[in-house]
């Protein structure tokens, strides 16, 4: 079946994002019915998207460690 292909081509490569990724961050993957029929592309995409998505992440973040950060005044 199609479908199971992708999953399992989509679990082999989400291993690798997730050895470099932040042990605590939940994120979601979901395959589209045109990633059955490019498979060098799938790889791709998902590295692409997965950085797009730490990037975003680590800057939400950022900007919340800053808010709770207790504000010195002089």
């Amino acid at each position: 079946m199609v479908r199971n292909r992708v999953k399992r081509q989509l679990r082999h490569l989400v291993r690798a994002e997730l050895a470099v990724s932040d042990p605590h961050a939940r994120i979601v993957v979901r395959a589209l019915p045109a990633a059955a029929s490019e498979n060098e592309r799938l790889a791709a995409d998902l590295h692409d998207a997965w950085a797009q998505t730490i990037r975003r992440l680590r800057k939400v973040t950022e900007v919340s460690e800053m808010a709770q950060e207790p504000k010195v005044t002089r």
